[in-house]
């Protein structure tokens, strides 16, 4: 039993170093803000809540987050940019294991990385026109953007890059969940044992 407890914890640590280093591996999409970046860091938050469960995939998150901001610092008093990234993780990660679970299937996996990219566009447009934007425009001391200035930014930067960063992360996963289905059924399988 410990030998198992011992074999998780190095596991989740190993896929918070490998989302860390596929966090630096950003890229800006063309079109949109220089700081909004893709990449591919929710692959293995991914992998670590179909294996271990919902927690792993949040604690794979938390891991790459406090790594970035260790390594990299802020430009902020608070870090924002690592809560925002942190809570699109979730956002992401859960609502895909949640319908994964419920629809056990390679369309079902399909179907279940939608909702995530849905989940995740719908709640950061949110979530970025009540509290990050206005918590960026405070800590950086910049002017705050006015209402409509805020709509405009979510509706035509912040909802379409995650939308984009969604679909993005769906197609690399399906192409690595065709591959290593049978493998994530075992580790989930050898868990439960």
């Amino acid at each position: 039993m410990k030998k198992n407890k011992v074999k998780k914890m190095v596991s989740l640590a190993m896929m918070g170093s490998i989302s860390y280093l596929l966090m630096l591996l950003n890229f800006p999409f063309p079109g949109f803000p220089p700081f909004l970046n893709v990449d591919f860091s929710d692959i293995p938050a991914l992998m670590a809540a179909l294996i271990f469960g919902p927690m792993a995939g949040i604690l794979v998150e938390f891991i790459k987050n406090l790594l970035d901001l260790v390594m990299t610092g802020t430009l902020t008093a608070v870090p924002v940019g690592h809560i925002a990234n942190f809570i699109a993780g979730i956002l992401f990660v859960l609502p895909t294991y949640y319908v994964f679970k419920k629809i056990n299937s390679k369309k079902g996996m399909t179907f279940a990385l939608l909702a995530g990219t849905v989940s995740m566009a719908v709640f950061m447009s949110v979530l970025n026109y009540f509290v990050f934007l206005p918590a960026y425009t405070f800590f950086m001391g910049w002017d705050a953007m006015s209402a409509p200035e805020s709509r405009k930014f979510v509706t035509t930067a912040i909802l379409p890059f995650n939308v984009i960063k969604g679909v993005l992360i769906t197609s690399v996963f399906m192409l690595l969940f065709i591959k290593l289905q049978a493998w994530i059924n075992k580790q989930t399988l050898y868990k439960n044992a």
